[in-house]
């Protein structure tokens, strides 16, 4: 057993961040923002706000980097999310100050399943088709107001796969991408995200009823923790059984997960060059 192993082995995972941690990671996403603005010569910013925590987040930390008239939230809810996630996306607009808008993508949907209503019952197309739509909103605005579409992901559900392809990651930036989740709720609240927000359910909104967690078969905590030590981190798949005191199923569900979405994290495969 190597010594990491063997540390991991006797004690817990911890994956809090100390407050010079969280003060040094806003710092650093915030430059990062106003870094990856100026360097596009882009006029701001524009973020499809969901109500979850990862949109809220980015949007305290996009206006902190760019002051609230650089920052362009849309609402965009659909017959799934309507009530307390919009509402929710309103506060926070309404609360930092930027300008937003509501713009109602289910009229967009019904076009798609219109052209093509064989498609109606499936309930992951069509929640995928809603994902896609608020994605070709977001550059609509960006790109009539010269802005930057920031993305909302973290890295516990970049590593997942939990997000629709072409969608919810089809941004130009990711500033809470190498954040875990819990370090998401964590810096959430230590720049000053209201406490239900910051521990609100979270859903993708791809229909009703959806929640993340139920939708993976994982909790969050122990996502980012098989995630960390096994997947980022060195261990095996029996060291971190150990490590975790979980059953073996939750670290396979786990590689499933990475292993089957690994095609979401690259670009589209073409043939090698053949050699003339």
């Amino acid at each position: 057993m190597s010594n990491s192993e063997a540390i991991a082995t006797t004690a817990p995972l911890d994956l809090r961040l100390s407050e010079p941690e969280l003060e040094a990671r806003r710092e650093h996403i915030t430059a990062f923002i106003a870094e990856t603005i100026d360097g596009a010569g882009a006029d701001g910013a524009v973020l499809g706000l969901s109500g979850g925590i990862d949109s809220t987040l980015t949007a305290y930390l996009a206006r902190e980097a760019l002051g609230a008239d650089r920052v362009h939230g849309l609402v965009m809810p659909s017959e799934v999310n309507r009530e307390e996630n919009m509402s929710d996306a309103e506060r926070v607009a309404q609360d930092l100050g930027i300008e937003y808008d509501v713009i109602e993508i289910e009229p967009i949907v019904g076009g798609f399943l219109g052209a093509f209503p064989e498609a109606d019952d499936d309930r992951t197309a069509v929640g995928n088709v809603r994902v896609r739509t608020r994605a070709v909103l977001n550059y609509l605005v960006a790109n009539h107001e010269n802005r930057i579409v920031l993305g909302t992901g973290n890295r516990s559900e970049a590593l997942a796969g939990y997000y629709t392809k072409y969608g919810d990651q089809a941004v130009d930036c990711n500033p809470i991408g190498n954040l875990y989740k819990l370090q998401v709720r964590q810096l959430a609240a230590y720049v000053g995200v209201p406490d239900e927000l910051v521990e609100k359910t979270p859903s993708a909104g791809m229909w009703t009823d959806q929640t993340d967690e139920e939708e993976m078969g994982l909790r969050y905590d122990v996502l980012d923790r098989v995630l960390a030590l096994h997947v980022d981190g060195p261990l095996s798949t029996a060291a971190t059984v150990r490590a975790l005191d979980v059953d073996r199923s939750v670290i396979e569900r786990v590689e499933e997960l990475y292993t089957g979405s690994e095609h979401k994290r690259h670009m589209p495969p073409a043939p090698d060059p053949l050699d003339y």
